[in-house]
């Protein structure tokens, strides 16, 4: 394996992670959205409204996590950028309406999450909008990105149409496809935060929008394959061949596994089968667009900078894996176990 094949299979982990634990975030935004306005409910005038409560519990989810999850984005930034220049700047240069988007969608979703708390009354309701809204229309332009770089929209030498690359049957699908995804992923995560911490209505509410998300991400996948047939030939013929088809039979395994433990009301292992339908898809893509980054105009050799960089970026990684990554785990433990809320709770 040379260093640019290590390169792509670290800015590979890298877009992996932020799928699965940015694209959570999202999607908890997305149901914030959903949630509706909170309303008086008919359980007394004790009972918090159900919107209210849907939106506590997403709060006590992503708020400990949610800046270190972006942290992902910038580290496959900077991973494009070093070690594969002429990638980076092809697709910059011909996507750049749906990345800007995008990125004014994660600054407006993080004022909108941060306002909400600092300025109770008036100001309150606007920014939890802002927010969801954000959180919806993010992911969804992420995903045309990846649509037009499938279907061969992207041109190595950056001179793609700016508009129609981005806007054709793929892509549009494609973003849909990720919308479908983080919400149903963020669904997972709050079934089991939500019964963790005995809120067994909550749980219920969650399992429901998921089971219905889920069935709308599988027919979003089937036509996103007839998209990918007629739009990307190459990646469809990678899918559909070892040893893209293994990753797509195991996406799919998961994916039913998940859907029997959300029926069966039970948590124990959910979030494994969930992100693991997730995480083989993800890689289904990689097998099948090998050796391309660009399928089929920019193999990834034909894409890597020089050695002594590359070389660079896998040390840089693995002093990463050694000092960053232990902490952000150790992060998500204490999340898990509220220890951080409790903490914070105790005046310490």
């Amino acid at each position: 394996m040379s260093t640019a094949d290590v390169c792509v299979v670290i800015l590979w982990i890298g877009v992996t992670l932020y799928a699965i634990f940015g694209g959570a975030d999202f999607g908890a935004g997305v149901w914030d959205l959903l949630a509706g306005k909170s309303q008086p409910e008919s359980g007394g005038a004790d009972a918090p409204p159900l919107a209210t409560r849907v939106r506590n519990q997403i709060d006590r989810s992503i708020g400990p996590v949610w800046e270190a999850n972006h942290v992902w984005l910038i580290f496959v930034l900077v991973v494009l950028w070093t070690g594969f220049p002429s990638l980076f700047s092809a697709i910059m240069t011909t996507l750049y309406i749906p990345l800007a988007l995008a990125a004014l969608g994660i600054v407006l979703r993080g004022s909108g999450f941060a306002f909400r708390h600092a300025l109770p009354g008036p100001a309150q309701w606007p920014a939890t909008r802002v927010f969801g809204v954000a959180s919806l229309l993010t992911p969804f332009f992420m995903g045309t990105v990846v649509g037009a770089i499938a279907s061969g929209e992207v041109p190595a030498g950056g001179d793609g149409d700016p508009t129609a690359s981005w806007t054709g049957f793929l892509p549009l699908v494609t973003g849909a496809l990720f919308v479908a995804v983080a919400a149903y992923t963020a669904a997972v995560f709050l079934v089991r935060d939500s019964g963790a911490s005995g809120e067994e209505e909550l749980r219920d509410y969650f399992a429901r929008r998921a089971l219905v998300v889920a069935v709308v991400a599988g027919v979003g996948a089937v036509i996103g394959v007839i998209a990918l047939h007629r739009d990307a030939r190459f990646v469809y013929d990678g899918l559909t061949s070892w040893p893209g088809i293994a990753l797509v039979i195991l996406s799919g395994v998961c994916g039913l596994a998940a859907l029997g433990l959300l029926v069966s009301g039970r948590n124990r292992g959910l979030r494994v089968a969930a992100v693991g339908a997730g995480v083989a898809m993800i890689w289904g893509y990689f097998a099948a667009a090998f050796p391309y980054v660009l399928p089929t105009s920019l193999t990834i050799s034909g894409a890597a900078g020089a050695s002594a960089t590359l070389t660079a970026v896998i040390v840089v990684f693995a002093a990463a894996a050694v000092t960053v990554i232990p902490s952000l785990a150790l992060l998500y433990v204490l999340s898990q176990r509220s220890a951080l809320e409790s903490y914070s709770s105790s005046g310490e």
